[in-house]
């Protein structure tokens, strides 16, 4: 019933009941012309972002351009997301293909790398031990994670919550960085060409700034645009997973992928800037569904886990935020806590 996908798809199945549903309203066929569009959107947009990187040369003018491109790169990661799902093509090469270009040569992140990291993500959203993305890394996301942090460690773990958008901005740098480390490590399938697409990328893009703009400028620049697309990549999927339950491992598919994650409303605005992940219960149920499909595949969802009893979160945009923010602060408080000085009772008089 479903695409047969190892690299692409989680191990299991939603419920026959619920893949019925939408199956008969044709959600999981492929929308051309809606990807079409929105292809050649994000291609103009950063041949757009480059081209006036170009027109307006070595003025500090240019920093609006770095914010130009640092919304193009966001967007392209967001249809190199689609692409790795298999969405948008029908056959594994194409869809291959493109998610190198999109990913390796147009942003500068290694696709196998990600493609991995994602699909156990997928497999086990907001496990302990089985998610990457909630790993004790700079962050951690469960309180036991927090035991032993001592030094910058623990100093980050005890103000996570005020930090979380400023490390943001790094988040360019850490792809990378984790891209090259998994190349070196020999992990990635097509290494060779993988490499290859990025070095074209680096050189590229090294090679532009210094040759249009001054040297301050260019620093400026690089600063700018890496720092807020990591900020604008990072909010995408930061309302999804953050601050929902942990799971064990012991539930069944669809309570494992619908309690560990959160809807953003939608609206047109929410959907372009989020990719349509503000739909994350519907994608993690139905990854290979396009994106302008999730929509209309939510009161579908929403409607059968009310029929079954299973809880369903959907919140605004900005409580998202408020809300994988305050359970930092929370993972955060046992540290906090041994670090306030204890009241020393004055010793009595003999």
């Amino acid at each position: 019933m479903w695409p047969a996908d190892r690299d692409t798809h989680p191990s299991a199945e939603p419920p026959l009941e619920v893949g019925t549903r939408i199956n008969a309203l044709g959600l999981m066929r492929r929308r051309p012309i809606y990807y079409v569009l929105r292809l050649v959107l994000v291609g103009l947009l950063v041949s757009g972002g480059w081209t006036a990187f170009v027109l307006v040369g070595s003025s500090w003018w240019t920093l609006a351009v770095a914010v130009l491109l640092a919304v193009a790169f966001a967007q392209l990661a967001l249809v190199a997301h689609d692409l790795a799902h298999r969405q948008v093509f029908r056959t594994k090469g194409s869809s291959a293909i493109a998610r190198r270009i999109a990913g390796n040569l147009g942003i500068g992140m290694s696709y196998g790398w990600w493609m991995d990291k994602h699909t156990r993500h997928h497999n086990n959203p907001n496990h302990d031990d089985l998610d990457p993305d909630v790993a004790p890394e700079v962050l951690i996301w469960a309180t036991s994670s927090a035991a032993g942090r001592r030094g910058l460690a623990g100093f980050v773990t005890r103000h996570q919550a005020r930090l979380f958008f400023p490390l943001l901005t790094l988040l360019s740098i850490d792809l990378k960085v984790s891209s090259i480390k998994a190349l070196r490590a020999g992990v990635v399938k097509r290494r060779g060409l993988e490499t290859t697409l990025l070095i074209v990328h680096a050189a590229g893009y090294l090679a532009a700034l210094p040759l249009v703009l001054s040297p301050l400028r260019a620093l400026a620049f690089l600063i700018v645009h890496q720092a807020l697309f990591g900020v604008y990549l990072g909010m995408t999927f930061a309302p999804n997973h953050k601050g929902m339950p942990h799971p064990t491992g012991a539930e069944d598919y669809l309570r494992k992928q619908v309690l560990t994650s959160r809807n953003v409303r939608r609206g047109w605005f929410v959907d372009v800037a989020l990719g349509g992940l503000n739909h994350q219960i519907e994608h993690h149920l139905f990854p290979a569904m396009p994106s302008a499909n999730l929509r209309r595949a939510q009161p579908v969802v929403r409607r059968y886990c009310a029929e079954i009893g299973i809880p369903y979160e959907q919140t605004g945009l900005i409580m998202s935020y408020r809300q994988a923010l305050r359970h930092l602060h929370e993972v955060g408080a046992p540290l906090r806590t041994a670090r306030k000085p204890r009241n020393i009772q004055p010793r009595r008089a003999e």
